[in-house]
């Protein structure tokens, strides 16, 4: 009994200083690999000074790792994942703050020409209404992520994308913070996407996504502006199939990227008179509305779910995140705000 204790131990420790050593030999790749992103930093012009502050702050992050290799096991369905992104408390409270912001949104649509309520919905969705921003310092998440090596190249972009907006003074190193991957503030841009959208609308010098409601709702806007929102549509419908229809009027599944996804939009896209000859119907029966509008049909799901008419919006939305699930669950808050009329 005694050997077989002694025997255990052993390799209970055996196995803790092999990790022990794995640890400290990641650790140690990591702080050359630190290194050698500061010289590039460097050699891209930034300033000594910038490089080595924020270099400094940077520490390897196992969560991260875990977190970018970890898939969702539950399999979900629109189903199932509209009540846990939409329910009842957000659409309460998506309607209340838009209410109290009305004047503000007002004010960005005519600058913008994108609905207040489609702001709304963003801003819910992707910060809980600027609540949940992360917690995650953005330098250590970003160096992480290149370090690993499994999409390097896309992380250092967002990494020099980071120092450009530290070094812009839109916010300090302290409070540089985002999600796991990057993401950041109430909009939760990617770096790149701030240095490109974000929008000083309160002019006090400082893009501030993170504080400043004035700047995160214009940044949404001018987001979905500069990918080619139309203020004169909304986003989509949700629509009634008619018995035996063919999936091959179905926008295509599988898609690579979103240029090939826009492809197969533009292949399904029709006006809304051809799918009403096609026998497609609101999803109380009721026939289409009668205008020259075109849209393609979308399935988030398969031919038995929930099937949507998606007009020129939800190319812009799907430009934001390329997921039907959350196009849907943005297109539903927002109906939810604008309807009934608050």
């Amino acid at each position: 009994m005694e050997q077989r204790v002694t025997k255990t131990f052993k390799v209970i420790l055996t196995s803790l200083c092999f990790s022990a050593s794995v640890s400290a030999t990641t650790e140690a790749d990591f702080d050359k690999y630190v290194q050698k992103l500061k010289s590039e930093a460097i050699a891209k012009g930034y300033e000594q000074s910038l490089v080595e502050s924020a270099f400094a702050t940077a520490k390897f992050k196992k969560k991260v790792i875990k977190a970018d290799k970890t898939q969702p096991e539950i399999v979900e369905t629109l189903e199932t994942y509209l009540p846990k992104r939409v329910p009842d408390w957000k659409i309460k409270r998506a309607r209340k703050l838009y209410k109290e912001n009305k004047q503000l949104l007002d004010q960005i649509e005519r600058d913008f020409g994108v609905q207040g309520r489609f702001i709304i919905a963003l801003w819910g969705l992707e910060s809980s209404f600027g609540r949940v921003q992360g917690g995650y310092p953005v330098i250590s998440s970003l160096v992480t992520l290149a370090f690993d090596g499994r999409r390097e190249a896309l992380y250092k972009r967002q990494l020099w994308a980071a120092l450009d907006i530290l070094r812009d003074g839109h916010i300090g190193l302290d409070k540089f913070k985002g999600s796991w991957a990057g993401a950041m503030g109430q909009t939760q841009f990617m770096p790149t996407s701030f240095n490109s959208y974000a929008v000083d609308y309160n002019k006090d010098g400082r893009k501030d996504i993170w504080t400043t409601k004035e700047d995160a709702f214009a940044s949404i806007a001018n987001y979905l502006k500069s990918v080619g929102w139309n203020n004169n549509l909304t986003w989509g419908r949700q629509v009634k199939l008619p018995e035996g229809f063919s999936e091959n009027y179905v926008l295509q599944r599988g898609t690579r990227n979103h240029s090939q996804w826009l492809e197969f939009f533009k292949n399904s896209e029709r006006p809304l008179s051809d799918w009403q000859s096609l026998g497609i119907r609101r999803t109380d029966g009721t026939d289409l509305p009668n205008v020259n509008i075109s849209a393609a049909l979308v399935m988030p799901d398969d031919i038995n779910g929930r099937m949507y008419l998606a007009y020129d919006n939800y190319k812009a939305l799907m430009n934001w995140n390329r997921s039907y699930y959350f196009v849907t669950s943005v297109g539903y808050l927002s109906d939810r705000i604008g309807y009934p009329k608050i």
